[in-house]
């Protein structure tokens, strides 16, 4: 986790694997990819969005979890290699809260 400093205001980032880091408050949720893509709706969400090209491959493995981020009314899904409890923790790690 990366914590960025001005003088008005603190931004708080996450780290979603290899050189990716996102605004910890663009984030609108961290889903396990084996359990979500159970439902034909998620299957059907994902693939509409990589037509779509907002999905953003991050993972040099077997991607585990994906994030959605909305980012100035533009909402991007990033595939991460690291699991929803990995990245949960490194949330929680300054208080942060899904």
């Amino acid at each position: 986790m990366f914590t960025y400093i001005t003088r008005e205001e603190t931004h708080m980032y996450l780290h979603l694997g290899q050189d990716t880091i996102v605004l910890k408050a663009d984030v609108v949720g961290i889903y396990d990819l084996d359990n979500c893509t159970a439902s034909h709706i998620t299957r059907s969400f994902l693939a509409k969005a990589e037509r779509a090209g907002t999905v953003v491959g991050v993972a040099e493995e077997l991607p585990k979890s994906f994030v959605i981020v909305n980012t100035n009314g533009k909402t991007t899904i990033y595939l991460s290699q690291l699991s929803t409890a990995t990245l949960q923790k490194r949330s929680a790690a300054v208080g942060f809260e899904l």
